[in-house]
């Protein structure tokens, strides 16, 4: 089915987290402490509400923070797609309306909300906004978590959204990391290479399901402005920065704009990151000059900090990357695919589980070592665990009890060495890291059974799907006040 959006903007989709009951407020949590130890809460449940906070100390009432907005019911209306669909079935579903989909070109406007206020010059300070200090061991203050930067190719023309952490350094500078290999990365260091400032745009709150299409990946050359259009099925709105020409989305919430000197670096980090770890330490990063502002009346910065896994981050990621990668599998002819799940516990990259039906000698061999190499498998991997079609790829006391029991460590797990990884990879050497050897190992774990002699292998001891759903339907008033969800 074709997705239907119950938002256009970040304000009409707090509207909506409102409607489902999902949404709270909370008044005068401070940005030194409060806002990052209540998000780190809040992303230690997956059913735990969206929370807006206004009124912090030190900045006028209504300049807000919105944090944890991708969980419970609010997941499945942020994607278009009806709230009694279970993981698996968003994920499918939105793969196939991303299949689906055909690019829309972005359409420039001369006016929009982001045009409400405007800071240029002499007047442009970015501490008028309150950014967090996300985790206790933060080297500073990170006003882009839940943002987007606008970057455009030089050579090539076409325009990429790219999520990538932003530090404040100062009322005119915030400094931002890349990883190498990342598209907004490959656009800097060509700007880098020619001896050339490059024009950036950093979105810091806008449209949610923009923000998701930034944070996957996609091929080369298109813009995530394009599916984004194509998801809705019109074009996006935006206008032309005033510094920069570069296409600002016209109901985004804030957005600095400016120019990234090639030879300007300031110290950047250290950062709380995606792997649960401070992986990336301190050192010197280019620095964006912020040359304008662009906001909203009452604006909304979009907190999407990363914490220990699972938690936000991994939440949505999971959902579109699993899709992602069951095309990609499907793409490179791979039959037999089931389910798959990037699993949050390894935030979408470092785990990946898919079950299969099995269809011939090598199969499962041949589904992970693909999994781990394909684009949206390929970065900062760890393991690709293949199962059989009576596994629940979501539900990892499953997978782990597939693996345990139907591998063999001597024969079932094959390693690929020198796979693609980054310095937020904990498990690289700091000595690598300060040579730039960012590679790692991947471990591909086959526990499905084995394939000559599957018809012999022992039979589970649990009950078919009818005798588990007549159990329930009978004898789940056993459970009501003690297992939840009952």
């Amino acid at each position: 089915m074709k997705p239907n959006f119950l938002y256009e903007d970040l304000q009409s989709w707090i509207d909506q987290a409102r409607r489902l009951g999902e949404l709270r407020d909370v008044e005068g949590a401070n940005w030194q402490e409060e806002i990052g130890m209540a998000t780190e809460l809040l992303h230690r449940y997956e059913k735990a509400p969206a929370v807006l906070f206004d009124c912090i100390p030190g900045y006028p009432k209504g300049y807000r923070i919105l944090t944890n907005f991708f969980g419970g019911k609010r997941m499945n209306m942020t994607l278009g797609f009806p709230e009694e669909y279970s993981k698996v079935e968003l994920s499918n579903e939105f793969a196939k309306a991303f299949e689906a989909a055909k690019p829309i070109p972005f359409e420039f406007v001369k006016d929009g909300p982001i045009l409400e206020n405007v800071m240029f010059g002499d007047n442009v300070n970015v501490l008028a906004f309150p950014a967090p200090l996300w985790h206790e061991n933060d080297g500073g203050r990170y006003i882009g978590t839940g943002s987007f930067n606008i970057t455009k190719d030089p050579d090539e023309g076409w325009i990429n959204l790219g999520t990538y952490r932003v530090m404040v350094h100062d009322e005119k500078n915030v400094g931002f990391y890349i990883s190498p290999g990342k598209h907004g990365r490959i656009h800097r260091d060509k700007y880098m290479a020619q001896g050339k400032p490059m024009p950036a745009a950093v979105v810091l709150g806008a449209d949610p399901l923009l923000y998701l299409m930034a944070c996957n990946e996609l091929p080369y050359g298109i813009s995530e402005y394009e599916y984004a259009g194509a998801l809705r099925g019109k074009p996006y709105s935006v206008i032309r920065g005033e510094i920069t020409g570069l296409p600002i989305p016209a109901n985004a919430e804030i957005v600095l704009e400016g120019f990234v000197d090639p030879k300007k670096r300031l110290r950047e980090g250290p950062f709380g990151e995606w792997t649960g770890y401070y992986g990336s330490d301190v050192r010197d990063e280019p620095v964006l000059e912020v040359k304008a502002i662009y906001y909203r009346n009452n604006p909304i910065i979009l907190g999407c900090p990363p914490n220990r896994t699972p938690d936000e981050l991994a939440r949505y990621r999971a959902v579109i990357r699993s899709g992602l990668l069951k095309l990609q599998l499907e793409r490179a002819g791979i039959s037999g695919i089931n389910a798959v799940w990037a699993h949050e516990v390894g935030s979408s990259r470092m785990l990946l589980n898919i079950s299969i039906k099995q269809l011939y000698a090598g199969h499962a061999t041949q589904v992970g070592h693909v999994a781990s190499q394909c684009h949206v498998g390929a970065y900062a991997g760890r393991y690709v665990i293949v199962v059989d079609e009576d596994i629940d790829v979501t539900d990892l006391s499953e997978v782990i009890w597939a693996m345990v029991t139907r591998s063999d460590p001597a024969t079932s797990i094959d390693i690929i060495h020198n796979a693609w990884s980054t310095a937020l990879d904990p498990r690289i050497h700091p000595d690598d890291k300060a040579k730039g050897k960012l590679t790692n190992s991947r471990a591909i774990i086959d526990a499905t059974r084995p394939y000559e002699w599957r018809d012999r292998f022992p039979k589970v001891n649990m009950p078919s799907q009818e005798r588990m759903k007549k159990a329930r339907e009978k004898f789940s008033y056993l459970l009501e006040g003690f297992i939840k969800d009952f």
